[in-house]
């Protein structure tokens, strides 16, 4: 079923809500408002549920990825949900030896670098990840009218972990590879995207009303790079989802000179970090496409009213856009307050009442 259509053709509880009108570029009652990590170590409620509890495994028990998923929706009133998971769970989900080592990030016990390495790669069944589907089912029930957005790793960065064996400032062996055996690369991030691509398909049929591909490590690389090497993969990607008629949001951290590219993927709504504003964010996508963001999540640290200013300068950059989704420019920070999340998310509802 696709998530803007019920199995009888009529509008679905999410069609008509802010979120996915924003994101098909229509007209809005209010500028909606989600964040990236909402559902997260700054919620006391998260850090109590999560207690004693491994991260991967918290991703695969429903009834946590339920309520952890609807924590942020209940204290801060955010228009659109995001499942609780994380970029390597489908990896995990077809044996590949990885764990998620607090304070470090995914770790791989036996990184890819030569063509046999491939070998751990197998496809992805939705049996892999019953657990997902029952989630999004327990989700969409509790959820009524808000969306909840499915999401899943890019290939690019899921290579990245999987070659560097861990989280990487400089990406030295994922570029080695890149440069060095383009054959063995293409056919890497070409597994990735297949996975990926089930692994979204999975959501959007659990009930998954919109999706985001995150593409953390890809500002490392050169628009030449990313056009010849990585863009293939990622829009085969957004391409294989692209009949369920659910908006596709792409985002990456540090990608102010891959914006047009990132849209060029085959985005409907291209995410904007921090470090370019919406304005400028909107001639580099070009026509066509909404966006998403982006005030700098160490903007929530400061005075109200810093935080309002600040807001105001996004709203303003954003008052010309086709269709505008207003979140941080990354993931909230641990440790922020979540009082401000909350009054955030009024304060934009207010000053965007149409």
């Amino acid at each position: 079923m696709s998530a803007t259509t019920s199995p009888q053709g009529q509008p679905s509880q999410t069609y008509d809500s802010a979120f996915l009108k924003a994101c098909r570029r229509e007209p809005v009652p209010h500028t909606p408002v989600w964040f990236m990590r909402q559902a997260g170590r700054s919620l006391p409620e998260y850090r109590k549920v999560r207690e004693g509890t491994a991260m991967l495994e918290s991703c695969m028990r429903p009834d946590l990825v339920t309520e952890i998923t609807m924590q942020p929706v209940r204290r801060h009133g955010v228009d659109a949900a995001i499942f609780f998971s994380d970029i390597v769970v489908p990896l995990k989900a077809i044996g590949v030896d990885l764990d998620i080592k607090p304070g470090i990030g995914p770790v791989v016990a036996q990184p890819i670098r030569r063509r046999e390495d491939l070998a751990q790669l197998r496809d992805l069944t939705p049996e892999d990840v019953a657990y997902v589907t029952e989630a999004i089912g327990m989700l969409t029930g509790e959820l009524g009218g808000t969306p909840l957005i499915g999401f899943a790793g890019a290939p690019f960065t899921l290579a990245s972990y999987l070659v560097e064996g861990g989280p990487s400032k400089n990406h030295e062996h994922t570029k080695a590879l890149m440069y060095g055996d383009p054959e063995l690369w293409s056919a890497l991030l070409d597994r990735l995207a297949e996975i990926t691509s089930a692994f979204l398909k999975v959501q959007i049929e659990a009930g998954a009303s919109a999706v985001q591909l995150f593409d953390s490590w890809v500002g490392a690389l050169s628009p030449a790079d990313y056009r010849r090497s990585v863009m293939p993969a990622s829009a085969k990607v957004l391409e294989s989802v692209a009949s369920y008629g659910v908006p596709r949001i792409h985002f990456g951290v540090g990608t102010g000179e891959l914006l047009g590219l990132m849209g060029e993927a085959g985005a409907d709504v291209v995410g904007v970090d921090y470090r370019v504003a919406l304005d400028e964010a909107a001639r580099r996508v070009g026509p066509g496409k909404a966006l998403q963001g982006n005030l700098d999540p160490a903007v929530l640290f400061s005075t109200p009213e810093a935080v309002e200013a600040k807001t105001d300068e996004v709203l303003a950059a954003a008052a010309g856009l086709e269709g505008h989704v207003f979140n941080l420019g990354h993931g909230v920070l641990p440790t922020t307050d979540p009082d401000a999340l909350t009054r955030l998310v009024d304060y934009v509802h207010t000053r965007t009442q149409r």
